[in-house]
């Protein structure tokens, strides 16, 4: 019995890495979401290593030297963002911690929780449109569609 436990954990393991394969989020939870939007809508954001988008982007749109190095910038600025959105949820929890686990609800705790949310993901947000914006203006006509391509099919999700 433990054998065959073993295999189906390898088989799901393989399966994911599989999955992974055809989907690159720019932003790639260390908890494995299986679907790439699901990772999307996880509050924590998570980092995403540069390589693999930036490799995997330069191939698929046919980049030219100068332009990988300047993907690689915008991809380490989405990236900062990014990281700064996953410390901004842990305030975020703990404020909210806080502010349930005294022996009265401290209100101002909860609001700060709430506002700080808001103002992370407007940031993050806001960092995603200049990412989008600097690729558009980084890409010839025909590497935009291809981008395009990807993120309208969900290859690519930012």
């Amino acid at each position: 019995m433990h054998h065959s436990f073993r295999r189906a954990l390898v088989h799901a393991r393989c399966s994911h890495r599989g999955q992974a394969r055809h989907s690159i989020p720019l932003h790639a939870s260390p908890w494995g979401h299986a679907d790439a939007r699901e990772a999307a809508a996880d509050a924590g954001g998570g980092g995403f290593g540069v390589r693999r988008p930036l490799r995997f982007l330069a191939y698929k749109l046919g980049l030219a030297e100068p332009q990988v190095v300047q993907l690689a910038r915008i991809l380490d600025e989405l990236k900062t963002e990014r990281a700064q959105h996953a410390v901004d949820e842990r305030r975020r929890l703990s404020a909210l911690a806080e502010a349930v686990g005294s022996e009265s609800f401290v209100e101002a705790k909860a609001e700060e929780a709430a506002s700080l949310k808001s103002a992370s993901t407007q940031r993050l947000e806001a960092a995603v449109v200049k990412a989008v914006r600097q690729l558009h203006e980084l890409l010839d006509t025909a590497q935009r569609e291809r981008l395009a391509y990807l993120i309208r099919t969900g290859t690519l999700v930012l």
